[in-house]
């Protein structure tokens, strides 16, 4: 049986965390919704950073810190993701900090149900890729795997939910996707395993976007809004975050002004308008 207790697990935001009383409630499942360029990728990067800065430290009572952080890529070089970090801050010893980040590569599972030639993505022997093929689990069993390695009380980032979605294009596959999310959600609170699931705002139907949304424990929305001056501004919005979002909205902590710099990295203020 569960344990119910209030804890948090800190985001590594400095300017977020004291919002959300210390951070955001362990083993939720937080779908990242954003327009291209708009930050949810560096808010992932900047959270992952801090927390393991933080895990340097003693936390206080209530704070749970991250066992362990993973990225998970489907697509993308995990050379690619470290160099991308790396290129986005500037802070003292953020190399070490980033070969503490345990990345997972599902990139052969992914390509292997694509046209893409098998020399693009791997560098493995011919022969095995062809036995392994022989046996080839889904890509949503090989996810499974990878979760299920992962410690108790962990911070595991999917990169991305966007990748594997735009491949359901028949009602079962959908059908699949949105059933291993909802036992994702469910795995996520026995383990307490919080979750960053990143998704691109404006690809797939609206419906489908909503069906993960309404899955997902909480929905960060990041965009592109004008501001004064016809000046672009990116903002964040919660969306939606169950057990949270009354204390938001209460304070009016619903909107707010993004800000990305490399020595900062993602970092939010009030915007108090009524939403």
């Amino acid at each position: 049986m569960l344990e119910l207790k209030r804890q948090k697990m800190p985001t590594g935001i400095e300017s977020l965390d004291p919002i959300l009383d210390g951070g955001v409630p362990p083993g939720a499942v937080i779908l990242l919704i954003g327009d291209l360029g708009a930050g949810n990728y560096e808010f992932v990067y900047s959270s992952l950073i801090n927390t393991l800065k933080v895990r340097k430290g003693s936390a206080p009572e209530g704070i749970i810190v991250p066992k362990e952080v993973r990225y998970v890529s489907f697509t993308r070089l995990i050379e690619d993701v470290k160099q991308e970090i790396l290129n986005s801050l500037k802070i003292g010893g953020l190399h070490d900090l980033v070969d503490t980040i345990r990345f997972n590569d599902l990139s052969d599972h992914y390509f292997d149900d694509s046209i893409v030639p098998d020399e693009w993505y791997s560098t493995g022997d011919m022969k095995k890729r062809m036995q392994m093929r022989s046996g080839h689990e889904s890509i949503l069993v090989r996810l499974s795997k990878v979760i299920d390695a992962a410690l108790p009380d962990s911070l595991v980032v999917l990169d991305s939910v966007t990748e594997i979605a735009t491949q359901c294009n028949t009602p079962a596959l959908w059908t699949n996707l949105t059933g291993f999310l909802r036992g994702l959600q469910r795995v996520a609170k026995q383990r307490s395993i919080t979750f960053y699931l990143l998704l691109s705002r404006g690809i797939l139907d609206s419906s489908k976007e909503k069906e993960l949304a309404d899955i997902a424990d909480a929905v960060l929305l990041f965009k592109w809004e004008e501001s004064s001056g016809a000046r672009r501004q990116r903002v964040m919005y919660f969306e939606k975050f169950r057990g949270v979002m009354p204390h938001l909205e209460e304070r009016d902590l619903v909107k707010f002004a993004v800000r990305i710099s490399t020595t900062g990295g993602f970092e939010v203020s009030n915007i108090r308008v009524v939403i």
